[in-house]
């Protein structure tokens, strides 16, 4: 579990570390989760997605089209632009597997 990094809110940083995965980081700045994503040191970085708005657009793109690291937006419960399974197996996997 050392290849993985989760940033968001504290509730989202307490489960992940309940699972076991220490680098688990709150949410403070954009800098930093940018940093972190250009130092290449972890394989998968968890976002809480409610981190999205305070990326510009490009930024935005790069993280979620990364696959070194792979980057996941993780929905946190009653944020209404939750990106479904279906939604996210299509970005990640390149498949739809809905309808």
């Amino acid at each position: 579990m050392n290849n993985i990094c989760v940033i968001g809110e504290r509730e989202l940083i307490t489960g992940f570390k309940l699972i076991g995965i220490g680098d688990a980081f709150e949410f403070k700045d954009k800098n930093e989760v940018l940093r972190i994503f250009n130092a290449k040191k972890y394989k998968y970085i968890f976002l809480s997605q409610s981190t999205e708005r305070y990326f510009n657009e490009n930024e935005l793109n790069i993280l979620k089209s990364s696959i070194d690291p792979l980057v996941i937006f993780v929905p946190m419960p009653g944020i209404s632009e939750e990106e479904s399974v279906f939604e996210l197996a299509k970005r990640i996997l390149g498949i739809d597997i809905g309808d």
